[in-house]
């Protein structure tokens, strides 16, 4: 096969593997149940006037999987995690016993399990979206490619279509994973 196409199908494969790997990265973010210190990925405190990461200002452990502890390494900053925490708007009260922060995770009802399941094939559409783009860009590609033969940039075209169906695949395998945790009780 013709090096540039190579490369083409390789880039292609290259964006779909980043497509996956943001999904997963999201579907972290979309509790099912349990608690884990992932839930607080996305809470950033106010640290000596500069946003800081949670993670970077407090140590964040799960006890239990209904509880996550927030423990800072100063503990003056209790106060801004605990503001932080309120302002991200995650639907979790902190509670301060003034040495560390105590995260009770209620038990999700069933409006909200459908509501996560809906963001997940919401998350897995846009990874759709990522793949079927990087398709188009790789097909586009092709064409462009005038050193190669018509059957060359045919076969091209079957492997990129073929790399689109196994990635597509993919994301409905874990999008089904996904769903299966949100609504197990």
């Amino acid at each position: 096969m013709n090096e540039d196409i190579t490369f083409i199908v390789d880039s292609a494969k290259e964006a779909m593997d980043k497509a996956i790997k943001h999904l997963e990265k999201q579907f972290v973010n979309i509790r099912a149940g349990k608690a884990s210190p992932a839930m607080l990925g996305s809470v950033m405190v106010d640290y000596y006037g500069s946003q800081t990461p949670l993670s970077q200002v407090a140590n964040v452990n799960t006890p239990d999987g209904r509880t996550i502890t927030v423990q800072p390494w100063e503990k003056n900053m209790l106060q801004a995690i605990e503001k932080a925490i309120m302002i991200a708007n995650l639907g979790f009260n902190p509670m301060n016993n003034g040495d560390l922060l105590i995260i009770s995770v209620p038990p999700l009802t069933e409006e909200r399990r459908r509501d996560l399941a809906k963001q997940a094939k919401a998350e897995a559409e846009d990874a759709k979206v990522g793949v079927r783009s990087a398709r188009k860009d790789a097909n586009n590609d092709i064409k462009k490619t005038e050193d190669a033969s018509e059957d060359l940039q045919k076969n091209a075209e079957a492997d990129v279509q073929a790399l689109t169906d196994k990635y597509v695949k993919k994301i409905d395998d874990i999008l089904a994973a996904k769903e299966a945790e949100i609504m197990t009780v």
